[in-house]
């Protein structure tokens, strides 16, 4: 009712009412690019363009100071300074450097929805929304305590490919033609300095594409399967791979969501609209440690794929 909106948007006018869904999103919806010196200019003129397409209060910030101050921290405790791989550094530092900046954004996420609407003069503090989609989660492809961490992830449960085909629907049926360039830009968490002949890509750093994870999403959940299961159903549906490559590639989906399963018992709570959803939150209540050699099952497979190869390569 019109009295609930004027009650969230705190104005004070008892006579409000919104003269448009921008302008009210305006009053209720903050957003906050928040950007390091890893960051593009591309990617931050697209929050920008996207905000202003909406409504929402949007701010852009520059963190660096805020991350180097806890690298100058740790390097004054431990005597020396982390550097990123392209820098030359080890792939423990590389992930710690890139963890800061992701676990300073949930920080400051936290502090602006608490203050941004004081700021405004407005006594109410905000929910925090997550941004992390199910199959990035079910790799396990995010930090403890960064993006996936907020009090709810509307896409929590959903798989990129049916977020792209939903940023579609809106660039047509919303009149948001700014999200084309959303389509077209390369998934990245541009959490790593940009250098010649490298560009930080999610699926090139996860090793297998959105579509795969699907793929590996619905076995392992809806049709049950373990290692050896899904190899053997895989065969079946990737019929241009070889066997050795469909082994290669669900021994490498096993080994990461084995290391990386306990990060879903701290998963934001999501709306569920996947069935494959790895979510902990009362949804898949799976095991959360595993042996990630998987040593009966890889052997298992590694043998049936030898097999199977030598029988293609006799053909």
């Amino acid at each position: 009712t019109v009295e609930d909106v004027r009650r969230c948007v705190g104005t004070g006018d008892p006579d409000y009412v919104p003269q448009s869904a921008n302008e009210l999103a305006g009053h209720l919806f903050y957003t906050c690019y928040m950007g390091t010196e890893n960051s593009s200019a591309e990617t931050r003129a697209r929050a920008a363009q996207l905000a202003e397409s909406v409504g929402s209060h949007h701010t852009s910030l520059v963190m660096d100071a805020v991350v180097a101050a806890i690298v100058g921290l740790f390097a004054l405790v431990a005597g020396s300074t982390p550097r990123f791989a392209v820098h030359g550094g080890s792939t423990a530092e590389n992930l710690a450097l890139q963890n800061i900046q992701a676990r300073l954004r949930m920080l400051l996420a936290y502090l602006f929805a608490a203050l941004l609407p004081w700021a405004r003069g407005r006594p109410k503090s905000l929910l925090v929304l997550g941004s992390a989609n199910v199959d990035e989660c079910l790799r396990g492809y995010f930090t403890k305590y960064d993006c996936s961490s907020a009090d709810l992830n509307p896409i929590g449960s959903i798989s990129k490919a049916d977020l792209r085909r939903y940023i579609a629907y809106a660039r047509d049926h919303m009149a948001l033609p700014v999200l084309d360039a959303f389509l077209d830009a390369t998934p990245t968490a541009e959490l790593v300095p940009f250098a010649t002949g490298y560009v930080q890509s999610d699926e090139v750093e996860m090793g297998m594409t959105y579509d795969e994870l699907s793929a590996f999403g619905r076995l392992r959940m809806i049709g049950r399967c373990g290692p050896y299961s899904m190899f053997a159903q895989l065969l079946h549906r990737w019929p241009a791979l070889s066997p050795g490559q469909v082994a290669e590639k669900v021994k490498r989906f096993f080994f990461y969501y084995a290391i990386n399963r306990h990060k879903m018992t701290t998963v934001t709570p999501a709306y569920h609209a996947e069935t494959y959803s790895p979510d902990d939150n009362r949804f898949d209540l799976r095991q959360f440690l595993y042996n990630a050699a998987w040593s009966w099952q890889f052997r298992a497979i590694d043998a049936m794929a030898q097999r199977l190869d030598q029988q293609r390569d006799a053909v």
